[in-house]
């Protein structure tokens, strides 16, 4: 019922598309409005955090609570920043160039185990990343990866290649095979086609499944949590920790912080929006 109400027709009365618009910004300000009281929070003075004004921008607003997240040299923001940009950005590209061939075998060659193998990969989907945490624990102590960035690296990886590889998989599927054997025709090996004619008509795909990737990497905590027990390698997820004590917690420097950190992650996905829909949805059937 609500998707035949809200499917657009030719004669749409004003009425309909009224409510429509209506809804669409009552649902925007239940999004933006926790976002908007973070940054209320972020403006407060220390003195007033738990103050009940309601407006948006406080009239005493100060830029104190960013000063000491950018500023001392105590908070290590810029560590935390940093620390999480390298394991996402090396996650995001290795998931590429170990996913899209992977994806690509998949999607064009016939091979023993290939249905299994799909299905194996979607399997591991189905289990969360704290039921992973124990054997991954016991792998990393055994191969000496505690404390150590690549040993992170390599726990997201297990979480994030298996979706990189069926959405590139699903893509794939997409491409005519009229193009490589075109590209054979014109003597360019199987190797050389995947790199001049799939690839370069995989950009979508390959975008959204670095966004993917990096975000996989970016915000998560758990796994870090246990890899990371040095406070020089924490990532910002653990780094936000240490701003919260055991009877207080600045609320200040803390809204400062995680206004912050939502900065890449908004410029990424502004760079990557033209991308979203036609990566998500081309891999979806083939045709």
């Amino acid at each position: 019922m609500a998707g035949t109400f809200f499917k657009r027709a030719k004669g749409d009365s004003s009425f309909k598309r009224l409510l429509i618009n209506l809804i669409l910004i009552v649902a925007c300000a239940a999004a933006l409005y926790p976002v908007l009281r973070v940054i209320t929070v972020s403006l407060r003075p220390s003195g007033s955090v738990f103050s009940m004004d309601l407006s948006l921008i406080p009239p005493d607003a100060t830029l104190a609570s960013y000063q000491s997240i950018l500023f001392d040299p105590k908070v290590g923001f810029w560590t935390w920043i940093g620390n999480s940009l390298m394991v996402s950005v090396i996650t995001a590209m290795v998931a590429l160039i170990l996913a899209a061939p992977a994806a690509y075998a998949f999607s064009r060659f016939k091979f023993a185990g290939k249905q299994p193998g799909l299905i194996f990969l979607l399997v591991t989907q189905f289990f969360p990343a704290t039921m992973l945490l124990l054997p991954l624990y016991m792998m990393l102590i055994q191969l000496s990866l505690i404390n150590n960035f690549w040993g992170l690296i390599l726990c997201y990886m297990s979480i994030a290649l298996p979706f990189s590889i069926w959405i590139l998989k699903g893509y794939f599927d997409t491409i005519p095979n009229d193009l490589e054997e075109a590209a054979y025709i014109d003597g360019t090996t199987p190797l050389g086609a995947f790199f001049r004619v799939i690839l370069p008509l995989s950009t979508p795909a390959l975008s959204i499944t670095a966004l993917f990737s990096f975000m996989t990497a970016w915000s998560e905590f758990i796994i870090a949590r246990v890899v990371l027990q040095k406070q020089a390698l924490f990532t910002w997820p653990l780094g936000t920790v240490t701003l919260q004590g055991a009877y207080y917690t600045n609320w200040g420097p803390f809204s400062a912080a995680a206004v912050l950190i939502s900065i890449p992650v908004v410029i990424l996905f502004l760079l990557t929006s033209k991308y979203l829909v036609s990566g998500l949805t081309l891999g979806a059937v083939k045709g």
